[in-house]
């Protein structure tokens, strides 16, 4: 080892990682009592505003596997938050529809996302989160301009 290596706390990316790991792990915690893990809420959300109606169209939203959305939307269906639906304009496609249950749920879990966020990030004045996230997104999209080939798989 030489003295002009740089350490892990030298490195940016190692500090990202430790602020996504308690961004996480913080709300995986609060959604917990919901019976709700991250993953499925990025599912529940994401159907909830409309964002995206079949799993293929939520696992290109996320950046998650259609196979892995899949999974997570059948702990969905068997928790009663989610149902699969013909799709009136596709015989071969299901489209996902919260349940009277989901919907209510999700602005109570859009609340706690909320706070986590707030807990996070409220040091920084509006403008500053607003050319954090900014800053972020540009870096993902530099290092990432299409979406991914292998998706990640949620936990």
């Amino acid at each position: 080892m030489t003295a002009t290596s740089s350490g892990l706390r030298d490195h940016l990316g190692y500090w990202i990682r430790r602020l996504s790991d308690e961004v996480h792990g913080r709300f995986e915690q609060q959604l917990a009592s919901h019976d709700v893990t991250v993953a499925q809420w990025a599912v529940l959300i994401t159907v909830y505003r409309g964002d995206a109606v079949t799993t293929r169209e939520v696992g290109r939203y996320i950046d998650v596997d259609a196979g892995a959305v899949s999974r997570l939307v059948d702990r969905l269906v068997a928790k009663e938050l989610m149902t699969r639906e013909p799709d009136p304009a596709s015989r071969r496609s299901l489209r996902l529809t919260l349940t009277p249950t989901g919907r209510d749920l999700v602005p109570r879990l859009a609340e706690i996302a909320d706070a986590n966020d707030a807990h996070f990030f409220s040091a920084l004045d509006p403008g500053r989160r607003q050319q954090l996230e900014e800053w972020v997104k540009r870096l993902i999209d530099e290092g990432h301009p299409d979406p991914p080939d292998t998706p990640k798989v949620p936990s």
